[in-house]
Formats: C-alpha cells, sequence, structure tokens
C-alpha cells in the first residue's frame, strides 16, 4: 500500500535558522545584488529630483496622519506577535505547515530588520521633519528641505531613523516570504501585499521619505523571496516525499490529478510484478510477498 506520510516537526531553535547563511549570501549576489542597487538608484533620482521634498509637502495632512498611525504600531509589533500567534496555533493543532510558515517569516522579519539597520547604520539618512505623529499643513512653508541630508559614514546618524525604512523592509520581507510559500493561494497573495503597502506608504507620510519606502519595498522583497524559497525548498528526485494531510484532501476533488495517481501508481506495481513473472507468464506475486 502507498502511505501519506506527515513530517515531524519539533519546536527547536535551528528551525529559525533553516538555511540562514545560504539566505544570507543569496540575497548579496547575483541578480539580488542588483535588485539592492536599484534601491540606491532609484534613491538618489527621487532625492535629486526634488520629488521626495515635494512628496513630504503633499502628504502631511492631519487627516492623513490619523488614517495611517495604526500602520506604525502594526508594523512593529506584527513581525513579533503575528509571527508567535501561528507559531503557537501551528504548534497547538500540530500543523507542520503552519509551524514552517511560522519560522520563515521569523526568519525574514529577522533577517529584513538587520540588513535595514546595517544600511542605515553607513547612510545616516536625516528624517524628515515632524512632531510626534502630528506635523500642522501650516507649517509646511517654514520648513527647510533636507531631503537630501545623508551622513555617510558608520554610525554617524544612528540606526533608529534613516535609509531605508526598517518597517517597510521587515513588512515587504515578510509579505514576499508568505507569497514564495503560497504561491498558488490569491487570498494570501492579495492580504499580504495589502498589508506590506499599507506599512510601507503609511510610514512614507509620516515618519520616513518617499524614497526609504520605495528602497524598503525592493530590499524587503528580495529578503522575502530568498527566505521563501529557501524554505519551500526542493526534495532530491529520490528522496521520501512527505506531504501535508490537507494538501492530498484538497487535490483529491480534482479527477485530473485523481487519474494522473492512479496511472502512476498502476504503471508503478506493473513495474513490480514484472520482477516476478513466472516463465509460463504469471503475472502474479510471490506467495508471502510484502511488495
Amino acid at each position: 500500500m502507498y502511505q501519506l506520510e506527515l513530517q515531524h516537526y519539533d519546536l527547536k531553535m535551528p528551525e529559525l535558522f533553516h538555511k540562514l547563511p545560504r539566505s544570507v549570501i543569496q540575497i548579496f549576489r547575483g541578480r539580488n545584488l542588483l535588485y539592492q542597487l536599484l534601491a540606491i538608484v532609484l534613491t538618489v533620482v527621487i532625492v535629486q529630483s526634488g520629488l521626495d521634498w515635494f512628496y513630504y509637502r503633499s502628504t502631511r495632512a492631519e487627516w492623513l496622519i490619523e488614517f495611517v498611525r495604526p500602520a506604525i504600531m502594526l508594523g512593529t509589533l506584527n513581525p513579533i506577535l503575528g509571527t508567535l500567534s501561528i507559531l503557537s496555533f501551528g504548534a497547538i493543532n500540530k500543523i507542520p505547515r503552519l509551524i514552517t510558515t511560522a519560522w520563515a517569516l521569523g526568519q525574514a522579519a529577522i533577517l529584513g530588520y538587520l540588513i535595514s539597520v546595517f544600511y542605515k547604520a553607513w547612510t545616516g539618512r536625516i528624517p524628515p521633519p515632524f512632531k510626534g505623529f502630528r506635523m500642522s499643513a501650516q507649517n509646511l512653508n517654514s520648513l527647510t528641505d533636507t531631503s537630501h541630508g545623508f551622513q555617510l559614514g558608520f554610525l554617524k546618524g544612528g540606526v533608529f531613523w534613516g535609509w531605508p525604512s526598517s518597517h517597510t523592509t521587515v513588512a515587504f520581507a515578510m509579505s514576499t516570504c508568505l507569497i514564495a510559500l503560497f504561491p498558488k493561494n490569491k487570498l494570501i497573495t492579495g492580504s499580504a501585499l495589502i498589508y506590506a503597502f499599507y506599512v510601507g506608504l503609511s510610514v512614507s507620510v509620516s515618519i520616513h521619505w518617499l524614497s526609504e519606502f520605495v528602497a524598503g519595498a525592493i530590499i524587503g522583497s528580495v529578503i522575502g523571496s530568498v527566505v521563501g524559497r529557501s524554505f519551500r525548498g526542493n526534495a532530491p528526485a529520490n528522496a521520501v516525499k512527505y506531504f501535508c494531510a490537507a494538501e492530498v484532501l484538497e487535490l483529491c476533488k480534482d479527477r485530473n490529478w485523481l487519474a494522473r495517481v492512479t496511472t502512476v501508481i498502476q504503471n508503478d506495481w506493473a513495474r513490480r510484478n514484472a520482477r516476478y513473472r513466472s516463465p509460463a507468464g504469471a503475472t502474479a506475486l510471490p506467495a508471502g510477498s510484502t511488495n
């Protein structure tokens, strides 16, 4: 008989660091490195063209600040509380795929934060003028354009503010990772993108420049895609395959899939039986065979 085996997952920290060194290397090589260079080039264009300052002066209305205020807390707490909630639910209900998803999101969030902090430590970008979370539109005309303010050098501008936006980088890293893990699920894809853009655009009209959002979105997407693909993985052709029972039950509704599976199983048993055919042409398996 063919049996569907569920892979066993333990709540061990090493799962969080699954292929971590390889993922870090992958983030900074080849096409992924070019994407990060693109983020730098776009930042230069946005800053030098004056778009950063124009966007700032156009998006600091009181009503808009009130609308985006929750996103700042959401982008801060969700990487921790959201990931732990998924992990706990998966562990309690023994759902391996949810546990793996939680570890993947955790790794994407950690890498997104650390890499954004690394860039901030060297760029020292001066944040846009703001007073708490409010900036009266009447005061905009008296402000000085500080969008060109970079303090290049290690830790000259700290790591709290700056380029790129950590909120945006982490949000897009987690969202892109989720999309990579569930590429065919339109609901997850749509929800993930809405979350990422809500957090990213919200900080771009409150505590960050537009260019910091753009850079964070690009860098975060690179991180998330790498982490998502590493956790999704590809088993060797001759390896034991593991299936999630929920996925198999869903696939069973597809008659075409059932037909293909049936054909594969029939062909496999035909090959097995052919090994034991007697000279007279009998096709039955030998008595007592367990194959």
